[in-house]
């Protein structure tokens, strides 16, 4: 076969590719070596085609000052007319879900200038989204995503190799992992509405965490419906109110024990101790966490929702150093509940919003780490189940937690239960499995 004839029959391809690839966009995703063979190619050339064309459309080009002379002292061009120039587009990758191109920016320009055209790149290339990033200065990276990779439930166990304090949720709208590292963000704040996946985002933390040498706590006021299917896993659970402010005493009585250790052997954290005295880390779920907020009234519900409130708020401020973190269930968690809710919120550096059916819930869980997370958050419909918003700091990402259903969830819990390890939570009497 010629080489004229092999570049004709790729530059065949290559048009009908440009042609009919939106229509052949899940035959192209089903198979990898199909989006590098003909769906890279056609967005790839999409790309370039239209690029000078879309900056000049989204105010991205810049003109060139032309050659002139003064005459009479009026101005006359001389030359070419004024041409409108578009930052320089640097070689196009593909990646397993989509590509990446980087881009100069002309003197002047920011990365910002760069995001507020995102939303055209993504009409004009025909792909699910376009993210844009500032890895250097004067350069950004534009990453385009072909397809959604949570456009469909995650199914199955994650193939993960854990490390202590880690948990493989789910997958990222990249199609990277999501991995949630208390190690990096010690405390978590999910919110959501009814049925929009935070048990299943829960069942799937403790389904990773149960192998794990460490302590699982839980206080769950709704009579113990969501947690108590992990309760052989359980060091100890709170059911009510009442065990649930025992339960947040003893560990803060731990805390102040673990204080006076560090103290003594001069470390500023358990994780400077020796292996062999280190403590093993506890992981706190509290699931509807308003549940220790409300009050009707009386004298001793307004003392015990203010107990809960100061003991979850100095968990938060000194458990990182400890070892004792928060995972914090709601569907809103705001100012409603009281000045401790909002103090706690600001501690819970890692946050998780689902669908929710107010843009003030979403506010509640990401307005103060990031505003387009919000909006990015009231996109998620009810159909979208596990799909959320997971937010650190100013970095924000779309993603979607596997399926764990209550069977695996109970399976797994069974088969660790001897995990549990030997951890006794003095002062008030605790038992395993139960706070009482």
């Amino acid at each position: 076969m010629s080489l004229e004839l092999v570049v004709w029959l790729l530059s065949a391809v290559l048009c009908l590719a440009l042609i009919f690839q939106p229509r052949w966009q899940s035959w192209v995703d089903a198979v990898p070596w199909r989006w590098y063979l003909i769906g890279y190619p056609a967005t790839a050339a999409r790309m370039t085609l239209t690029w000078r064309r879309l900056c000049q459309n989204t105010d991205l080009s810049v003109s060139r000052r032309p050659n002139h002379v003064l005459l009479g002292g009026d101005l006359l061009v001389k030359g070419s007319a004024l041409r409108p120039v578009a930052p320089k587009l640097g070689p196009i990758r593909p990646t397993r879900t989509g590509l990446t191109a980087s881009i100069r920016l002309h003197p002047g320009q920011t990365p910002l200038h760069m995001l507020a055209a995102a939303e055209g790149f993504t009409h004009a290339w025909r792909v699910h989204s376009v993210r844009v990033t500032s890895p250097a200065r004067g350069r950004v990276l534009v990453i385009a995503t072909a397809s959604d990779p949570l456009g469909k439930p995650l199914g199955g166990t994650p193939v993960h190799q854990p490390r202590l304090l880690t948990a493989l949720i789910g997958r990222t709208g990249d199609g990277a992992d999501w991995v949630i590292n208390f190690r990096r963000v010690p405390h978590w704040l999910i919110v959501g509405a009814t049925r929009s996946g935070k048990s299943n985002w829960l069942a799937t933390l403790v389904r990773e965490l149960a192998p794990q040498p460490l302590a699982l706590v839980g206080i769950d006021c709704k009579g113990g419906l969501e947690l108590s299917p992990f309760s052989k896993r359980l060091t100890a659970l709170a059911t009510n109110r009442t065990d649930a402010t025992r339960l947040l005493s003893a560990l803060l009585h731990e805390a102040t024990e673990r204080m006076r250790q560090c103290r003594a052997d001069g470390a500023r954290s358990i994780w400077d101790l020796d292996d062999a005295v280190r403590p093993v880390p506890i992981v706190v779920l509290v699931d509807e966490v308003a549940e220790l907020y409300l009050i009707d009234g009386s004298r001793d519900a307004k003392h015990e929702a203010a107990e809960c409130s100061a003991a979850l708020l100095r968990l938060g401020q000194l458990g990182a150093a400890l070892g004792i973190h928060l995972v914090i269930s709601a569907q809103r968690f705001g100012s409603e509940l009281g000045p401790g809710a909002t103090a706690l919120r600001s501690q819970l550096g890692g946050r998780v919003c689902h669908c929710v059916h107010d843009k003030a819930s979403a506010e509640m869980a990401l307005g103060d780490l990031s505003p387009d997370a919000v909006t990015a958050a009231q996109m998620i419909n009810e159909s979208e189940k596990g799909v959320a918003i997971a937010a650190v700091g100013g970095r924000w990402v779309r993603a979607r937690s596997v399926i764990t259903s209550p069977r695996e969830a109970r399976e797994c819990v069974r088969a660790h239960a001897h995990r549990t390890p030997p951890l006794t939570l003095t002062g008030p009497s605790l038992t395993k499995g139960g706070a009482g």
